[in-house]
């Protein structure tokens, strides 16, 4: 240094002499007064470097002792001069054996000297600019250091835990070789920090973290990797961009990076899938980079496959990027340890943790590809597991990962396992799992693939034990995806298991009782009909109406109320419509048999409500090939009368009315032609007389309906006798305790009037229509109206049979009615019809057998 330098930094001390002796005075004020009259003469000034490295090195053991000023302004102002001093120095490590100890004093003490947050803040931003401008002229101070460093780290002050972990970046880049000696003592503070509250220290923490296992021996790599897992569902992108980062760097230049890929590369590849876009692609890009090195470094090793395994597999998804052969390698060679931490979190107690696992099953398999089915068994479980999960994230995430097994692994594979756990699920409580999975495997699989299973997986399906166990919505609902799959993926193909996936659709209807399910597996079967090219559901049901027939009538002698046969019967004769009619000779024998007395009554009551709205509508339905006249008489005498005959107890009296509802939709139905039913009047007349005595108030309408019905259809064919034998039981109904059943009853014997037919002498028959008038005449005076009108209606057709015989009674009753109006009007009528003379002396017209009086003359 030239003489005028020295002369110029005496100088400048000779006039701060007066400075440094108030540094030693009492009064506070002059102490910070005289620390800014040094800074005015000497940093600010502006002297010379080398000028002011002298005067630096005078000044510092008094600036030293100020920083222990009991004043903070004190204290303040000689931080902040010595900062400067540092930061204009050129040879700023001289001070360092006076500075470093006195900071370690202040900042290192495992109680807190510095009371001031922010000295001690201006403390360690001295201290970071002190390793910036001093580097490896730290290395004999790494104690001091580390002992301040792993107290600031922690300190109450937010601001100064970040700034102590950028220190801490500068400082392990500063010294490496040092450094890693006590590096692992920065950890655990370090972990104490990283859920700081302000993501800004989180942020830097993880930083510093990243910088601290880098240049450490790597032991401790264990003890961050739980803590910057947590840091990958933190909230603010930032953090989780910083995690990327670190772990990133991590997988490229840590040491012992290759001890730790398989706990590394979860980490970065949780992030490809990140909600924010650049992470996403930082994680992207480090990924690619790791697979690139590692490709370098193991280019003996993979030297085939760079060669001859480049190109992606022919059933690659579309519009995914294949990852690099050093991604797919690295991910392969470490599935044995992935493969079990991703079970394991995906049944993680956070949804967090939970949805990360499930995004990263998916990311996994579309670097192992084929290399995944030896690690099926444990991959389907992992599936098995999330799609119980009440997140719905979590269960489309793994149902993603199913898609991309269907597409990676052999058919032949995949299920022989997913079909024995379909058959014979995991869970009782959820056996709708194993058909979930099955459902999104099979929409991966290739359909060249898929289609030489088709038969497997439709016999599958169709057993029994699958498609008829559960009832629940849900195992239906993936029962109906699994068709519904197929019919996607093989298209036409499907007609060659037409057949069982029809019965599996048939299934699903007769279970469920969710009316948006029964439309959705309808649905199914019309898009079963249009991959085989046919235009309606009916045509369906006609190509396997004899298949299913027979499948049904194979268990109908165990049928029960609660045999799910009997409800695949109902579902399939009601949506065949018109093509049930083409198969009688193989239904109505299934029906006897499960409509025979000894049967189950409350299947037999089902089966006879299915009947009667079939029967309603028989021209479209069982009739509707004209057949049915040929299994009527079978069906009537078989079936239905058996089932009229009375028993005791409720339950038989219920099925007599089912059986009645049954008849009386067989004659409105138009499926029996009246030849037939005049030949079987015989027979059925005795029953509905009988039925119209039943207590049941349904079944003695449906009789008197009925009767009203077979009155229409063969009454004037009927003979005498037989028609004699009706009215009196009908009369007696018009005193029945309900009136639908009292209108029943006069409307029928307003028919059996209309019926009259010239075989029925009225004069012969003389005592019966003077017994149905006096009943008629008596209820001409019904407290009901509604009785009264329709018993005037009634007489006004009798007016036509026997006149004579009708006024005479008209007139008898007259006089002693509430309101004779119906009366005067019968009698104004009876009046006006023209009067015909009968002969009533011819010497045969009375003879009296059995006490009835019965005229064999002629009407003249």
């Amino acid at each position: 240094m030239a003489a005028g330098d020295e002369y110029t930094a005496g100088e400048v001390l000779r006039g701060l002499a007066r400075q440094l002796n108030f540094l030693n005075e009492d009064n506070k004020s002059k102490r910070k007064k005289s620390l800014q009259e040094i800074k005015k003469e000497t940093v600010d000034k502006g002297l010379p470097s080398e000028v002011l490295q002298e005067v630096f090195s005078a000044l510092l053991k008094p600036l030293i002792k100020c920083m222990s000023d009991s004043n903070d302004a004190c204290r303040e102002a000689a931080v902040e001069l010595i900062t400067c001093f540092i930061r204009c120095a050129p040879k700023p490590e001289e001070p360092l054996p006076y500075l470093m100890p006195c900071l370690a004093q202040r900042l290192g003490d495992k109680e807190i000297v510095e009371p001031s947050e922010e000295l001690r803040l201006a403390a360690v931003e001295m201290l970071t600019l002190t390793v910036e401008v001093c580097g490896k002229h730290l290395a004999p101070y790494l104690t001091d250091m580390i002992n301040i460093l792993q107290r600031t780290i922690v300190d109450p002050f937010p601001d100064v835990r970040r700034e102590s972990c950028k220190c801490t970046v500068k400082f392990a880049n500063s010294i490496p070789e040092h450094f890693h000696m006590q590096a692992e003592s920065l950890i655990r503070p370090l972990m104490q920090t990283i859920a700081h509250q302000r993501y800004k220290v989180r942020v830097a923490v993880i930083e510093a973290t990243g910088e601290v296992i880098q240049h450490s021996s790597g032991k401790n790599v264990d003890d961050v990797l739980s803590h910057m897992a947590q840091r990958l569902f933190d909230d603010s992108p930032q953090v989780r961009k910083a995690v990327t980062a670190v772990v990133g760097g991590w997988l490229l230049r840590m040491r012992d990076r290759y001890s730790y890929f398989n706990k590394l590369i979860p980490l970065l590849l949780s992030n490809i899938s990140d909600d924010i876009p650049e992470i996403r692609l930082l994680a992207a890009d480090l990924w690619r980079q790791v697979g690139e090195q590692w490709e370098k470094e193991n280019e003996e090793d993979i030297k085939d496959k760079m060669d001859f395994l480049l190109s992606s597999p022919p059933f690659y998804p579309a519009g995914v990027e294949r990852p690099g052969l050093g991604c797919r390698e690295l991910v392969v060679r470490n599935l044995t340890s992935l493969v079990p931490a991703i079970s394991n979190d995906v049944t993680d107690w956070l949804v967090a943790t939970r949805v990360r696992a499930s995004q990263l099953l998916s990311v996994l398999l579309l670097h192992a590809e084929d290399h995944c089915t030896q690690y099926l068994q444990p991959l389907l479980a992992t599936v098995y597991k999330a799609c119980t999960d009440s997140e719905k994230d979590v269960v489309n995430n793994c149902l993603s990962a199913a898609k991309l097994l269907g597409m990676f692994v052999p058919p032949s594979v995949f299920l022989k396992l997913l079909l024995d756990h379909v058959t014979s699920p995991y869970s009782s409580s959820h056996p709708w799992c194993p058909l979930m999975v099955l459902a999104w495997v099979l929409d991966g699989c290739p359909q060249p693939l898929l289609k030489p299973h088709l038969e497997q997986i439709a016999s599958t399906l169709a057993q029994p034990d699958v498609c008829q166990e559960y009832q629940q919505v849900v195992y239906l609902d993936q029962l109906l995806a699994c068709v519904d799959i197929l019919l996607r993926q093989c298209e036409s193909d499907c007609g060659s298991v037409s057949l069982q996936l029809l019965q599996v659709l048939v299934s699903v209807q007769s279970l469920s009782t969710d009316a948006p399910l029964n439309e959705k597996a309808l649905d199914s079967i019309h898009c079963l009909c249009k991959v085989q090219g046919l235009d309606s559901v009916t045509d369906i049901y006609r190509q396997h109406m004899a298949q299913l027939l027979d499948w049904l009538s194979a268990s109908v002698n165990t049928w029960s109320c609660c045999s799910l046969p009997r409800l695949q019967l109902h579902v399939i004769v009601v949506q065949s419509g018109p093509v049930i009619g083409e198969f009688l000779h193989q239904l109505m024998p299934l029906l006897q048999t499960c409509l025979q007395p000894d049967r189950e009554p409350e299947m037999r009551l089902s089966t006879f409500t299915m009947l009667a709205k079939l029967l309603v509508d028989a021209g479209n339905t069982l009739d509707s090939q004209g057949r049915f006249c040929d299994e009527a008489e079978k069906f009537l005498c078989d079936v239905l009368l058996p089932n009229l005959v009375w028993r005791a107890g409720r339950t038989a009296g219920a099925i007599r009315t089912s059986a009645l509802s049954c008849l009386l939709a067989l004659l409105h139905g138009g499926a029996i032609t009246p030849d037939l039913l005049l030949s079987l009047e015989e027979k059925l007349r005795p029953t509905l007389l009988s039925s119209l005595e039943e207590h049941s108030q349904m079944s003695r309408l449906f009789a008197c309906r009925s009767l009203s019905t077979v009155l229409r259809l063969i009454g004037n064919r009927l003979h005498c006798e037989a028609f004699n034998k009706i009215y009196p039981e009908l009369l007696k109904r018009l005193d029945d305790s309900s009136e639908e059943v009292r209108a029943a009853a006069l409307q029928a014997l307003g028919q059996w009037l209309s019926n009259l037919s010239k075989d029925y002498d009225p004069e012969f028959m003389v005592s019966h229509l003077q017994l149905l008038f006096q009943q008629l005449l008596l209820h001409l005076d019904d407290h009901e109206a509604s009785v009264q009108e329709n018993v005037f209606e009634i007489l006004k057709k009798a007016v036509q049979v026997h006149p004579a015989l009708l006024k005479k009674e008209v007139e008898t009753v007259r006089g002693v009615q509430r309101s004779p109006v119906y009366c005067d009007q019968l009698l104004q009528l009876i009046g006006s019809q023209p009067t015909d003379t009968i002969d009533l002396r011819d010497q045969n017209h009375l003879l009296h057998k059995t006490g009835d009086l019965h005229l064999e003359g002629t009407v003249s």
